[in-house]
């Protein structure tokens, strides 16, 4: 199951956010750096509105929806790639995912403590980027030198990666991270195999207060954030609100729902986000329905039918002859699977 970290800096609301992600208490938050140490690890159904109706169809109370990973990581500071705070084990945990959603503080509170002593988000966000992009610049250095030899005895791969490595190091030396890179198909499968923070797919999660739930256009902090995300990542911007999530975790569906329209608040944020970090992993999703169960399956992005197959059951990809497949839009204008199968789709 792949997984996305929550990464930022101390106090920026992590934590609050992954209880909501999770639907648990799991993660401790404090009002001091360094109250997550070790990284806190929770299993999250992806929301979709399609399953439910496609239950009614089915006529099955069973649903099963598709599922990713989230990982709390402890909060990094200035100096991380040096070690500084949880630096390397922080680095670590990061390593181990496989994209990052960058919380940003765009709230200002004097009651919560900022490790800066200001609310800054574009300063936030260049403080993580410069701390990942230094660590990488080292990793790569080092891959680098080791295949100084190989280079030297005309090893095909080894040139090749090589030039790839130094591309990278040019890169990563103006302030970009490597995800941002200008590679061909070629370049970025062997840039895969260097394994860097900054290779990562990105979205940033603007974390604000309740006020600024149903307007989240007129924080000014969110303007800038949304901006730069855009500008200079070519990143998605999701506006939550971590603290309020948080409060909807003790809630029924019905009480959340009655909650957020007072509001002035249609959909979660949580639920956006959690969207959001599936398309960013390249996850996608198709459905089976029958008496026993709808469930949503997840595949890759650009995968086969005989792959789709495969996810259900290996022996489906083996002997793939072919599959039967309808419209999510198609099959509930029919209101039946029988109507597609005969032919019989609505003008």
């Amino acid at each position: 199951m792949l997984r996305a970290g929550i990464v930022g800096l101390p106090n920026v609301g992590k934590s609050t956010l992954f209880n909501a992600v999770t639907r648990t208490r799991k993660a401790a938050s404090g009002n001091f750096p360094f109250c997550t140490i070790d990284p806190n690890v929770g299993i999250v159904n992806v929301p979709d509105d399609r399953l439910a109706k496609l239950s009614e169809i089915a006529k099955t109370n069973v649903i099963i929806p598709a599922a990713i990973e989230f990982v709390d990581i402890a909060g990094l500071v200035k100096g991380a790639a040096e070690g500084e705070g949880l630096g390397n084990k922080f680095l670590t945990n990061i390593r181990e995912t496989d994209a990052i959603i960058q919380v940003v503080r765009c709230f200002d509170d004097d009651d919560i403590h900022h490790v800066d002593g200001s609310v800054d988000p574009i300063r936030d966000i260049e403080t993580i980027n410069t701390e990942l992009i230094l660590a990488d610049m080292e990793s790569a250095s080092r891959q680098n030198e080791r295949l100084a030899k190989e280079v030297k005895r005309g090893n095909k791969d080894a040139i090749q990666n090589s030039v790839v490595l130094e591309k990278l190091i040019a890169h990563m030396d103006s302030g970009k991270p490597v995800f941002t890179a200008d590679l061909d198909e070629t370049e970025r499968a062997i840039a895969r195999t260097f394994f860097l923070l900054t290779a990562k797919p990105t979205l940033f999660a603007a974390n604000v207060r309740e006020e600024d739930l149903k307007d989240p256009g007129s924080n000014v902090h969110v303007q800038k954030v949304t901006a730069y995300a855009r500008d200079h990542h070519g990143c998605e911007t999701v506006v939550i609100s971590a603290q309020i999530e948080s409060d909807l975790v003790d809630l029924s569906p019905q009480e959340a729902a009655e909650f957020l329209a007072e509001l002035g608040v249609q959909e979660s944020g949580v639920g956006s986000l959690i969207k959001a970090a599936y398309h960013l992993l390249g996850l996608r999703t198709y459905f089976t329905a029958g008496e026993k169960e709808v469930r949503a399956w997840t595949i890759h992005e650009g995968d086969t039918a005989p792959q789709a197959a495969g996810v259900i059951h290996s022996d489906f990809e083996r002997a793939f002859i072919k599959a039967e497949t309808v419209s999510y839009d198609d099959l509930i204008s029919c209101g039946s699977v029988a109507a597609p199968r005969k032919g019989t789709l609505p003008n």
